[in-house]
């Protein structure tokens, strides 16, 4: 037993556990109006299985968006299981929750951040959503996209 309380590590936790629940949801009854999400994750995070071809095009992290089509949605406690539509072509994947490192809702202005830092901050809700890159990437792409997208974040680190 310790001498104290890890917030940091609960707070991560239930923030995952909230994202599991959200999924849950949306694999029983769709996502409602015009939600969509940003999912950011490590692809070289133990437990990450994706194609081939996007393991070598993202080696290192890849943003998944689910909005138009999407199938299989399984979730289970520590990971989700998805097919998104990449070029025509169905992709099912596998992404565990503790290889996300962004998951964003731009339609109401929610995310959430999981870092990985040596300090004991384990992430925690993003601040100021609106000024995100996330929101960014909405406003200038609002056209409905039939396939997945894959959306680097390279130019928007700091």
């Amino acid at each position: 037993m310790t001498d104290t309380i890890d917030y940091a590590q609960l707070m991560h936790n239930a923030m995952r556990g909230l994202m599991a629940d959200l999924l849950r949801k949306i694999g029983k009854d769709g996502l409602p109006g015009e939600h969509h999400f940003f999912i950011c994750f490590d692809t070289k995070h133990p437990g990450v299985d994706i194609a081939g071809w996007l393991q070598e095009r993202y080696p290192d992290e890849m943003t998944i968006v689910i909005q138009h089509w999407f199938d299989n949605l399984v979730v289970m406690d520590d990971r989700f299981s998805i097919t998104l539509n990449f070029n025509d072509t169905p992709e099912p994947m596998v992404i565990p929750f503790d290889a996300i490192k962004t998951f964003v809702d731009p339609t109401v202005e929610f995310g959430l951040r999981f870092d990985e830092d040596t300090d004991g901050d384990n992430g925690g809700p993003i601040e100021d959503v609106p000024e995100s890159p996330m929101m960014e990437i909405k406003e200038k792409d609002d056209a409905p996209k039939s396939d997945a997208e894959v959306i680097s974040l390279d130019s928007f680190r700091k």
